[in-house]
């Protein structure tokens, strides 16, 4: 920001006290914007692989192996970064918010989906994505005070409707056992993600994810070492990839991105872009799994398309969200960038 007397900035614009901004320039994307958009992009990209991934997982290993190793391998990775550039650690009022991300977005979602696909199909599970940025979007309203419009929220519904009826008709409608597991960890998630998103407005997007896989690391390493011995392991090359991905691509690359995208954008926006994951998952899935996609995922992968654009063009209203404290402010311009 260059003005000294700043009243709110929303996802289209900077609005300073005493400055008149032409209506056009207010309602064009700010550089912040285009990157948070990007980055969250490649956050869902990244985590449109996870549940590809995760099957090729249980090739090698059990469920609670396979989410114990990822957990254990992704902190290490995290654990590389903060050593290497002496990230300092979080204030004490973070740890909880912290917790909430670990808990939500680092075990309870691997886990819980985990447990689903080892009786249900990829394509079955992606419903559980096609939920996601609606519920995450409604905790992040919550959560972080903002307000996005209520076309936002219309397109947001007809997004979500789009997901869930092309998710359900390429499943055959088909209720599993592992349902349960799948909205559990529908729930879980969004908490997570909507919490990542409010902490990476006060410090780097990947310090976020990296010090709640810290969180999780003595947990994961006795999580390994009880679960290693119990359940079968029979090494693949499908099944280290697939450990190596959800580790290291989806736990923590796929993760750091997704948070820095959400701190500029802001929680409900960023949600809406998952409406193309399932979407995504379908096409891995048919890829490099050998699964079928049905006719219809062109039609809906263009309905979902233009739910996307209309959801990242409404923004936030014009009660927008609160503004970004002082301690974001010193942190962008004193810590290290990520």
């Amino acid at each position: 920001m260059t003005g000294t007397h700043t009243v709110g900035t929303g996802a289209t614009g900077t609005h300073a006290a005493g400055t008149c901004t032409p209506p056009s320039a207010a309602e064009a994307p700010s550089a912040p914007a285009r990157r948070g958009t990007l980055l969250a992009a490649l956050g869902v990209v990244a985590f449109s692989l996870t549940f590809p991934s995760t099957a090729w997982g249980l090739e090698s290993f059990g469920p609670w192996s396979l989410v114990a190793l990822r957990s254990a391998l992704a902190a290490l990775i995290a654990g590389g970064f903060l050593l290497a550039v002496r990230a300092p650690v979080p204030a004490r009022r973070h740890w909880g918010g912290l917790a909430v991300v670990a808990g939500g977005a680092v075990v309870g979602f691997p886990l819980l989906t985990t447990l689903a696909l080892q009786t249900s199909t990829t394509s079955h599970a992606a419903v559980v994505v096609g939920l996601l940025p609606l519920t995450t979007a409604v905790l992040g309203s919550l959560r972080t005070g903002e307000r996005p419009s209520r076309a936002f929220w219309a397109a947001a519904l007809a997004g979500a409707a789009v997901v869930i009826g092309f998710t359900v008709q390429q499943s055959g409608g088909a209720l599993t056992s592992g349902d349960l597991y799948l909205f559990g960890a529908l729930l879980v998630c969004a908490a997570g993600y909507t919490e990542g998103g409010r902490l990476a407005r006060v410090m780097p997007g990947w310090q976020v994810i990296g010090w709640a896989l810290i969180l999780c690391l003595p947990l994961a390493v006795v999580g390994s070492a009880v679960a290693l011995p119990l359940e079968p392991v029979h090494l693949t090359a499908h099944g280290v990839l697939g450990l190596v991905w959800v580790a290291a691509g989806s736990a923590f690359f796929g993760l750091y991105v997704w948070y820095k995208g959400m701190a500029e954008i802001g929680v409900p926006r960023a949600s809406q872009l998952q409406l193309a994951q399932p979407l995504l998952t379908l096409v891995w899935s048919f890829l490099l799994l050998g699964e079928e996609v049905s006719a219809a995922a062109p039609l809906a992968a263009v309905a979902v398309l233009v739910c996307i654009a209309a959801t990242q063009r409404t923004g936030r209203s014009r009660t927008a969200a609160r503004p970004r404290s002082a301690e974001s402010s010193g942190r962008e311009s004193g810590a290290v960038r990520s």
